[in-house]
């Protein structure tokens, strides 16, 4: 009997809790105000039926990034790490060269929904984005949905740079509202170079009553959109814990899912993530 398939989380965060490098922990989100580590995320794993996972930074630092990077040297859950690294500054490559030895270093992120318009327009920014051409890194692209058109932009100027788009561009889910995201979503998948994470959903519902139909036409929209074998499934832990358990998120995609062909599931729970990220999943005992 073949194996079953190797299932990915694509999209977690792990912490050591400060007030003042996670300022962006409101009150609203007090639940998250404390560490988040590799072996409680290593239990919800297995609670879920999941094999593996790739972590994502979520402070813009090196520390992070080579702390990450240690755990997941140390934790075979772990398959691979986006980090950050100042991609504008003029020493980029020089700390490029550094992390890119680590073969866990799967690609890159900047929290670009925290900056300000015309952020991916910037020739700083760009000059490093093309320094990863050649690399095999992936750059994930973190905005909210208003940015989109700046991406589509920033995304044609990288036309052999690999992109992931994170949570799908964070639509307006809880005010009901699809367009223009919809649009902008059909504009931006035209470019086979980028791939799209389906994650961070319920955090854009409301937190109390988000439901499968809520999140429905959303869903709907990115297969469309991309495509079962340009789609990554992802949790956003600790985050999505504010709304929902990690085991109930995985439980939805599943049955969202479940009439899609074998192929096309294997695609959505691991082998893009596997493919894109160039992971190593054999199966250790």
């Amino acid at each position: 009997m073949p194996a079953s398939p190797f299932v990915i989380d694509a999209h977690h965060h792990l912490w050591h809790y400060s007030a003042l490098e996670y300022e962006w922990i409101g009150d609203r989100m007090a639940a998250l105000r404390r560490d988040f580590l590799p072996a409680e995320f290593i239990d919800e794993l297995a609670s879920a039926g999941i094999h593996g996972a790739v972590t994502v930074q979520a402070r813009q630092t090196l520390e992070e990034t080579q702390w990450l990077l240690e755990l997941a040297s140390k934790h075979k859950e772990i398959l691979g790490v986006v980090g950050w690294a100042h991609i504008a500054s003029p020493d980029f490559e020089n700390s490029l060269n550094a992390l890119a030895t680590n073969p866990k270093l799967a690609g890159l992120r900047h929290v670009v929904q925290a900056e300000p318009q015309g952020f991916l327009d910037g020739e700083d920014f760009n000059r490093g984005i093309r320094t990863l051409d050649g690399t095999g890194l992936v750059y994930d692209l973190l905005v909210v949905e208003h940015q989109l058109p700046e991406a589509i932009r920033f995304v044609d100027r990288h036309p052999q740079q690999v992109f992931v788009l994170d949570h799908i561009a964070k639509p307006k889910i809880a005010a009901g509202e699809i367009e223009p995201w919809r649009t902008h979503i059909y504009e931006l998948s035209k470019r086979s170079n980028v791939c799209c994470k389906v994650s961070g959903m319920v955090t854009e519902d409301s937190w109390s009553h988000w439901s499968i139909e809520s999140l429905r036409p959303y869903l709907e929209t990115v297969v469309r959109a991309f495509g079962a074998n340009r789609l990554l499934a992802g949790s956003d832990w600790p985050v999505c814990l504010v709304a929902t358990s990690y085991t109930k998120w995985w439980e939805v995609l599943r049955d969202y899912f479940a009439d899609f062909s074998t192929d096309e599931r294997a695609d959505i729970f691991g082998a893009t993530a596997a493919r894109i990220y160039n992971l190593n999943t054999e199966r250790t005992a």
